[in-house]
C-alpha cells in the first residue's frame, strides 16, 4: 500500500470536474493517524449504573472530560498508554467490571476532522441540518 493524499473538499457531485480538493496531509493511514496523535480509550462497565464512575476514573486519568459515545460507553483521548493501563488498574481496585474496554488510534474520520478544523460536533450539526 503506497502512500495516498489525504483531501478535503465538497462532496462529490454530479460533474467531478466541479469538486475543488486541496491535499491536506500525505501519508499511509498508520502515518495519517501519527500526525494527530492521541489515542482513545473507550469503557463500557458491565453494570450501567456504574457510568457516571467509569467516566470520572477516565477523566481524572486523562486529564480531561471523557466523552459518552454508544449506549453505555465513554471514550476520552490519552497521550499515551500509559493511561490505558492506569484505567485498569483503577477499575479493578473499584470493583468494576467491563463488557468493553479498548485503546485505540484515531479513525481516519478524525485525523480528517482535525486536520481540517471540523469538529464531530459541528458535523453531527451539519448531518442533522
Amino acid at each position: 500500500m503506497g502512500c495516498e493524499p489525504f483531501t478535503s473538499g465538497s462532496p462529490p457531485a454530479a460533474n467531478p470536474a466541479q469538486v475543488r480538493r486541496a491535499v491536506i496531509a500525505r501519508g499511509t493511514a498508520t502515518e495519517l493517524k501519527a500526525l494527530v496523535g492521541r489515542q482513545t480509550i473507550a469503557v463500557q462497565p458491565r453494570d450501567p449504573r456504574r457510568l457516571a464512575e467509569v467516566e470520572r476514573i477516565i477523566s481524572e486519568v486523562a486529564g480531561r472530560k471523557a466523552e459518552p459515545r454508544g449506549r453505555d460507553v465513554v471514550t476520552v483521548q490519552v497521550d499515551g498508554d500509559t493511561a490505558f493501563a492506569e484505567v485498569v488498574r483503577r477499575l479493578e481496585a473499584g470493583g468494576i467490571g467491563v463488557t468493553e474496554l479498548g485503546l485505540r488510534l484515531p479513525s481516519l474520520d478524525e485525523v480528517f476532522y482535525t486536520l481540517t478544523g471540523n469538529s464531530a460536533e459541528r458535523r453531527d450539526a451539519e448531518e442533522a441540518a
